[in-house]
């Protein structure tokens, strides 16, 4: 698709945030904005404590900016939008123990839909996220990997014009991650969705990515809006053999310790100032 033919679905207008006050004020959002397009995948990376997660709570509605607005498809974000979902990093927490696997997917879907359609529904986005005949199981019978499949599933089931996703695939070990990287590749292709991923891995933001968004150290603004020129479909070896996969991820590292560095020599100047009074 070209960039003519794409229209925002999310727009990120000076966003600021900040915590406390006077002299205790502590400044995470310092003017971010950005868009994301209908059916992009875009990624944000930024340096450890650079408020990805501040930000993206932002965006769902979830947490008022001090200052700033997300505009989702022309309607200011007051409070969490019905045409957007999210998908936490905490999977053992977005899940209910008491609910089956089943109910807990379509749990957002009862006030909005019928009990077939819901069934229908929920069972579509199982088998997609390979959990097909699984629905009676209770989360605390799935693995890590099998539970964050079932979050992923209950965001596919509302089928919102956009997912979040908060460092998904952080709590998960590395070979569980690679498969729910080609997962979300795939059911984004499948339900046509446009996708706003949160991530501290580098090498899962270009892999996965039509764009890059790289955030600075806090105070946090955006350092660079990357395009990712990688053919599609990806794969895990051949994509990351490619030469232009590694210039892209050592393009991002750079920006990303270059952003840490500035963050280090900011803390330093402030502490020299301070201790000078």
């Amino acid at each position: 698709m070209s960039s003519e033919e794409l229209t925002p679905v999310l727009q990120v207008q000076d966003l600021h945030m900040s915590y406390g006050s006077g002299e205790k004020t502590a400044r995470i959002l310092a003017g971010v904005d950005f868009e994301v397009q209908q059916g992009e995948f875009v990624c944000v990376v930024g340096p450890s404590g650079s408020g990805k997660t501040t930000l993206l709570r932002c965006v769902a509605g979830l947490q008022a900016p001090s200052s700033g607005r997300t505009v989702l498809e022309g309607d200011p974000v007051v409070g969490p939008p019905e045409k957007l979902a999210v998908v936490f990093q905490d999977y053992s927490r977005s899940l209910l123990p008491w609910m089956n696997v089943a109910r807990n997917v379509e749990l957002p879907l009862q006030r909005k839909l019928g009990k077939a359609e819901r069934a229908a529904r929920t069972e579509e986005a199982l088998e997609s996220v390979g959990l097909g005949g699984k629905g009676e199981l209770y989360p605390w019978q799935l693995s890590g990997g099998m539970q964050q499949r079932a979050a992923i599933a209950r965001g596919l089931a509302y089928q919102p014009d956009i997912l979040l996703m908060d460092e998904p695939f952080a709590a998960v070990d590395a070979q569980t991650r690679v498969e729910l990287e080609d997962l979300v590749l795939r059911v984004r292709e499948q339900y046509d969705m446009t996708v706003l991923f949160v991530t501290h891995d580098i090498d899962e933001a270009v892999y996965l990515s039509d764009r890059v968004i790289v955030l600075s150290g806090a105070p946090t603004s955006v350092t660079e809006d990357l395009r990712v020129d990688l053919p599609r479909p990806r794969h895990q070896i051949d994509t990351k053999a490619l030469p232009r996969y590694a210039e892209l991820r050592n393009h991002v590292f750079t920006l990303i310790q270059e952003a840490k560095s500035h963050a280090s020599m900011s803390t330093n100047t402030a502490t020299l100032i301070a201790a000078a009074e």
